[in-house]
């Protein structure tokens, strides 16, 4: 599968940049959680974001298919490494 603007796919770029880009990578309390757990959070963040924010039905199932293409450990390391890195916005 094409890489995508430096990410995994579309759909991995697409959650980074509309969800993930303005997170204060401080907040995150990345030194307490390893890169899988944070995966988790990540997925399970967004999901709550689409389940809050849309009406059931078509659309949102939609929305909710589109991540299971987002490579979230990928996010995840990314996050770690940015913050590492000096707190660079994810």
């Amino acid at each position: 599968m094409p890489r995508h603007n430096g990410y995994a796919n579309y759909s991995t770029w697409r959650v980074k940049v509309d969800v993930f880009n303005d997170f204060d990578l401080d907040d995150w309390c990345l030194d307490m959680l390893d890169s899988v757990e944070l995966a988790g959070w990540m997925r399970d963040h967004v999901r709550e974001i689409i389940e809050e924010a849309a009406q059931p039905g078509l659309a949102r199932d939609f929305a909710l298919a589109f991540l299971s293409d987002v490579n979230w450990q990928e996010l995840a390391q990314t996050a770690r490494d940015e913050y590492l890195q000096g707190g660079l916005d994810v």
